[in-house]
């Protein structure tokens, strides 16, 4: 009746307000308060031996921080990884790209790239161990074949994705295929690329995974765990600033809300 009496009157009705959408931020808060609180309530009927739980996994890890057997083990575990990861984007992401960019590459070499992509790489570490000994290199040389491949295929998956019309423009300006590999394809192919997994025990927080299992302190062998998925998501978190940074159009055109 009020709608009726407005429109009589020549006055629209007030439209109401959209409500705004929680931030992302705030849901995954909630949501790691809720795991973490039903983790902390149902561990601790749990025997110690079987699993554990937040309060007692924060315990272990300021002891080990305290002592600095942490830090020590990180680092031991980081420089295999960071070399082993750094070689793989220095080898894999050109490969890619060139891979994506020219057919008569493709035809190439395409094939080798997916039956690595494909193969257990993990058979092959007793192969690696003969050649490169029980040391350093042996440790980057794993990680490295575990990244290289994933690398190289999601580059050359992203540089497929690329909308022909960009390369079209950078043609029509005769643009050399140099140019259109850097300002064209390297750019829209950032989303694509992804973090490597550790899919290996490195020396120095495996060694504490290990020790601990070996002696049932599950609460110190889950430490080392949640260091690696807090730096994992943290890497992630970061290759999204990055995107943003670099390509902020890609949000746009994906349709994703921030």
């Amino acid at each position: 009746m009020v709608d009726v009496v407005e429109s009589a009157r020549g006055e629209a009705p007030a439209e109401s307000k959209p409500r705004r959408p929680l931030p992302s931020w705030i849901i995954t808060v909630g949501s790691l308060v809720v795991l973490l609180g039903a983790w902390e309530i149902l561990g601790r009927d749990i025997n110690p031996v079987f699993g554990s739980y937040p309060s007692a996994i924060a315990e272990a890890f300021w002891q080990l921080a305290r002592t600095g057997k942490l830090w020590t083990a990180l680092l031991d575990s980081l420089r295999p990884f960071l070399l082993g990861y750094g070689l793989a984007i220095v080898v894999g992401i050109p490969i890619g790209l060139v891979t994506g960019r020219f057919r008569a590459v493709e035809a190439a070499i395409g094939i080798y790239i997916t039956a690595g992509y494909a193969m257990p790489l993990v058979a092959l570490v007793p192969l690696l161990v003969l050649w490169l000994g029980l040391g350093f290199a042996v440790k980057v040389a794993v990680v490295f074949l575990m990244s290289v491949f994933p690398i190289c295929i999601n580059t050359w998956h992203g540089v497929t994705a690329v909308p022909k019309t960009l390369i079209e423009v950078g043609k029509s300006f005769v643009a050399p295929n140099t140019v259109i590999l850097r300002r064209i394809i390297l750019p829209a192919t950032l989303p694509y690329m992804v973090i490597a997994e550790f899919f290996t025990s490195i020396s120095g927080l495996g060694a504490i995974i290990i020790t601990s299992a070996n002696n049932f302190d599950t609460a110190t062998m889950f430490v080392p765990i949640v260091v690696l998925m807090v730096m994992a998501i943290g890497l992630n978190y970061l290759i999204g600033a990055v995107e943003r940074w670099v390509a902020p159009w890609q949000a746009e055109i994906a349709g994703r809300e921030e």
